[in-house]
């Protein structure tokens, strides 16, 4: 039975120097060109703070090392070290301005995915020109990379082609051939090992930075279920055929129950029901376990979860 008590809500840290904030991780940049980063158990939707799902730090954390581990013949990636299992010591990096999200299927919900610019009549997008005839979530005829500028500011993503890319200098053409040829390698690769666990890896999104000496690493998460679109492949025919949306790993629990119950843009976020919070839970944790293969193994020591990461980088403090 889990421990629901155990949340890791913040990692505010006194003792680690130069912090950065964002929704999910707390950040510290050390003096010797390496950053922590330490991920939370809070949950954001709606552009805000929804709750705190426990474990779900840990599970995007292990995740991700997972696939880190699986895919570095393919790119060099931040990680130094994990001293905890929310915790990744990792180089800092100078982020490329680019979101480079690669796509196996017509699919997505967002305005800038394909299968909404799809629906509304266009067929050249991203630099790319799909055929007429597609249904929402048919596989492509090959995975396509469709770019996004990063809108560091709070603004939003706007659609990129490469071509725009380099002839405006956001990346150089050898920095574009880099990632696009890298992140194409690596879906495949997150495709190859997902349908060898019964899944269908659908879309996903990378971050690459360049570090010191300018060379390209993979940085944030990779192929964990926020940052990446997931399908049962034993349901997808049948869907398909039908006209519905494949089963996935739904994490949309607390979006859906807190849409139903206000208007999330605007009104203050009522309090989520406990049994919301432990399926939500419960979800990621499934997550971690089909996608990896591994038994998920809930850490549990230390009087909190907090406690426990402070005593892990006692080290680091100054």
């Amino acid at each position: 039975m889990l421990d629901l008590t155990r949340v890791l809500t913040e990692a505010r840290i006194p003792e680690l120097p130069n912090p950065y904030f964002g929704k999910v991780r707390d950040c510290y940049d050390l003096p010797d060109n390496t950053r922590i980063l330490i991920s939370s158990d809070r949950i954001s939707a709606f552009d805000r703070i929804l709750a705190a799902i426990p474990y779900k730090g840990q599970v995007l954390t292990q995740t991700a090392k997972f696939w880190f581990e699986v895919t570095a013949d393919i790119c060099p990636n931040h990680v130094i070290s994990y001293p905890d299992p929310n915790v990744v010591i990792g180089k800092h990096l100078t982020i490329l301005p680019v979101e480079i999200v690669v796509r196996g299927y017509l699919a997505g919900t967002t305005g800038t995915s394909i299968l909404t610019l799809y629906k509304q009549g266009h067929r050249t997008m991203y630099g790319y020109v799909l055929p007429d005839g597609l249904r929402d979530n048919q596989i492509l005829p090959t995975p396509i990379i469709t770019p996004t500028s990063k809108a560091f500011d709070g603004g939003h993503d706007e659609p990129l082609t490469a071509e725009y890319i380099v002839s405006k200098g956001i990346l150089t053409k050898s920095q574009w051939n880099t990632v696009s040829s890298k992140a194409l390698t690596l879906f495949a690769r997150g495709q190859k090992i997902a349908a060898e666990r019964g899944l269908i890896l659908v879309d996903t999104k990378y971050e690459f930075g360049t570090d010191e000496a300018g060379n390209i690493l993979i940085a944030d998460e990779i192929h964990t279920p926020d940052s990446s679109r997931y399908w049962l492949a034993s349901g997808y025919a049948k869907a398909f055929a039908s006209g519905t949306r494949p089963p996935s790993f739904d994490k949309d629990i607390i979006r859906s129950w807190v849409a139903a119950h206000c208007d999330p843009y605007t009104d203050k976020i009522p309090e989520i029901p406990a049994e919301i919070i432990a399926q939500t839970a419960q979800v990621y944790i499934n997550a971690f376990e089909v996608i990896t293969g591994q038994a998920f193994v809930p850490d549990t020591s230390g009087d909190t979860p907090l406690a426990r990461v402070r005593q892990n980088l006692n080290p680091w403090f100054r």
